[in-house]
């Protein structure tokens, strides 16, 4: 079931023997570009935009107050609303397990967990819980510290929306499914379900198949999963990166190998653009604009990308003489996320491992705050103001620039050609981003720095996992619409490739050919293996077979025999019988041969139809491949000597 609310958020839900499988719960934030930026105090800018004019049923030109149009484009000034991943195609309330790949990917976690009825478990790492609360934390504070009590939605009605210029076919999709952000006590609520999980950390989901988590690559505890028995394996990667140089662990990719399915999602959002280059043209960027006496704002999130980006920034300052420079870093999640970045040292790279045992922080953050060279604030309201230098360098949220401290500077700075907003997050347009801010005179630039596989990289991989399936995404497997000459940026890959488009279900071809079942010690014991041919080991055997929570069992078979020992107390005492299980075909001529020796002359073999009738006394004997039936009129006695004999001239296990 793929539940995603677009090819870059990620969110899928497989079935297999008897589980429920939530993969991954993003929140697809590109509906936040229809509406206008919000924040603590009222913008006159944005005060003053022209309502757009839309007519309703009966031609009659009204204006929707939450309706401006700005530099020819429509936007609704209302409360912030988010694109959920698909709620009708499958009951959530069935999910027995969800899997966080990333902190990116769990940011519709409230979502699902406080409004669908989810009595299951979510499972992540220890960094993805606490980084992932940190980002929903910050959304929170955003949305619901610059609410503008704005009782809006009278434009979702279809014939208003479809008046928008050449927007409302882009919206009509996924509209209703749009929500305001959850509230603190949702967040809390969803976290404290949330199971952590170890790399290489084997989980039982009801006994029916094993988890594993695998470095990802890509952040700090991001991972890979693993999901199967020790028959069949279904491998889910989401935004894995084999680059060496960031600071999370490298990608482990060796138990994906040889999986059934392979279900591929969170490629590059910048596959043109290589992530050690782009970087340098970064800060060479930021270095033209402060010598130049400008400022820069860098619109980001508080984690991932930035613990690169500051390590780096600071280092080509040394090196180009600027380190009197101010850097600052404005988020309600900065302190916090820089504190984790140091202290989970066994989730990161070994080259940033190695620095903790001797011992140093594996990220310069620490000292560079007591040098006074990085400022960190929760808000621009948070002592910003007292000791803040020009020109300067600004890290603030968010990157969509309809909330958060960056539209404070965007405002501040947009007016002057010196300063520059620089865009590094993949993940976000920084055409729409600036949109609601046209005019505007301030230089922006496009970076965008994302370590995650591109296309070509991700082919070579999947290719060397050898799946026998795979399952991507459409967008995945053409070229951008907007670049159909780039054939480079597609998948081309050996294995057969299904795709997996929005609100559908794809039945995955994974055979289930053998189960395994446990023995108790008593039953392994009187297992005689018999080599029926080379390779091939039959252990034929008489047990009970007992089955729960989906661990199947063979217990012994007892029978009670009377004790030898007559001056005992107990007569009789338990003892293990095994049934022998005859095979073979039945030779007539042997048969008979056995029969004349215990005395039974009178004997006569007919042909049937299918097979051979032997005729004694009152006795009927059929013989027919794969069976025998013994007719004798009751006389069990003979029935046993008769069987007795049958059994002699087989082979019997």
């Amino acid at each position: 079931y793929n539940l995603s609310a677009s090819d870059s958020s990620p969110c899928v839900v497989l079935k297999f023997k008897t589980c429920t499988i939530m993969l991954d719960c993003s929140l697809d934030l590109a509906s936040l570009n229809h509406f206008l930026p919000v924040s603590l105090t009222q913008q006159q800018r944005i005060l003053n935009l022209p309502h757009f004019p839309v007519k309703d049923e009966f031609g009659n030109t009204i204006q929707m107050m939450e309706l401006k149009e700005c530099s020819g484009k429509v936007f609704v000034d209302g409360d912030l609303e988010f694109n959920l991943p698909e709620t009708d195609l499958i009951d959530l309330s069935t999910i027995d397990v969800i899997l966080i790949s990333n902190s990116n990917t769990m940011l519709a976690l409230p979502y699902i967990t406080e409004y669908t009825g989810f009595q299951g478990i979510v499972y992540a790492t220890e960094p993805t819980i606490q980084i992932g609360r940190l980002l929903m934390e910050e959304l929170v504070q955003y949305c619901h510290g610059c609410s503008t009590n704005k009782n809006v939605g009278g434009w979702k009605q279809k014939k208003y929306y479809q008046q928008l210029p050449g927007q409302g076919k882009t919206w009509n999709e996924n509209l209703l499914s749009w929500r305001h952000c959850y509230s603190q006590d949702d967040v809390h609520n969803a976290v404290s379900k949330i199971q952590m999980v170890g790399y290489a950390e084997a989980l039982s989901i009801f006994g029916a198949l094993n988890v594993t988590a695998y470095s990802s690559g890509y952040a700090l505890g991001s991972c890979n999963w693993l999901i199967g028995t020790e028959f069949e394996k279904v491998a889910y990667i989401s935004g894995s990166s084999s680059l060496i140089t960031p600071h999370p662990q490298p990608l482990d990719q060796q138990p994906l190998q040889g999986c059934d399915v392979l279900v591929y999602t969170g490629l590059s959002n910048a596959p043109q653009f290589n992530p050690d280059n782009t970087l340098a043209e970064f800060c060479c960027c930021l270095a033209k604009t402060v010598k130049a006496g400008g400022n820069a704002l860098i619109p980001c999130l508080p984690s991932g990308l930035i613990y690169d980006l500051l390590e780096c920034l600071l280092l080509y300052m040394e090196k180009s003489n600027i380190i009197n420079i101010p850097i600052y870093l404005i988020s309600p999640s900065a302190k916090a996320s820089l504190a984790l970045s140091q202290i989970y040292a066994e989730w990161l790279h070994p080259n940033k491992q190695n620095k903790a045992y001797l011992p140093e922080t594996p990220f310069p953050h620490d000292q560079l705050i007591e040098l006074g060279r990085l400022k960190v604030f929760s808000s621009i309201h948070d002592g910003l103001s007292y000791g803040f230098k020009k020109p300067c360098i600004v890290f603030a949220g968010h990157p969509s620039l309809r909330m958060g401290d960056a539209v404070h500077f965007v405002e501040m700075w947009g007016k002057s050609p010196l300063n520059s907003i620089i865009f590094v997050e993949p993940n976000f347009s920084h055409l729409e981003a600036l949109a609601p801010y046209q005019p505007l005179e301030a230089r922006a630039f496009h970076f965008p720095i994302d370590t995650r596989s591109n296309h070509k990289v991700a082919s070579r991989m999947i290719d060397g996992l050898k799946p026998r399936r795979v399952v991507v995404p459409p967008s995945y497997m053409a070229p951008p619409v907007e670049a159909p000459h780039r054939t480079e940026l597609k998948l081309e890959l050996e294995s057969p490739v299904e795709t997996m488009e929005r609100s559908t279900v794809r039945r995955l071809k994974v055979e289930r050919v053998y189960e395994k079942v446990d023995l108790e010690p008593d039953v392994s014991m009187i297992v005689l293996k018999v080599n029926l041919k080379t390779g091939v080991l039959v252990a034929p055997m008489s047990a009970l077979s007992s089955s729960r929570n989906n661990k199947h069992l063979l217990k012994p078979i007892y029978k009670r025999v009377p004790v030898s020992n007559v001056s005992r107390k107990r007569k009789y005492h338990d003892e293990i019988t095994h049934r022998p299980m005859v095979c073979g075909n039945l030779n007539v001529d042997t048969f008979v041969e056995a029969l004349k020796l215990e005395g039974y002359n009178d004997v006569k073999v007919e042909s049937s139809s299918s097979g051979k009738i032997i005729m004694l006394q009152d006795t009927v004997i059929q013989i027919e491949e794969g069976s025998t039936h013994i007719v004798c009129e009751g006389n069990e006695t003979l029935r046993v000597k008769l069987r007795d004999i049958l059994l002699q001239s087989l082979n019997s296990h």
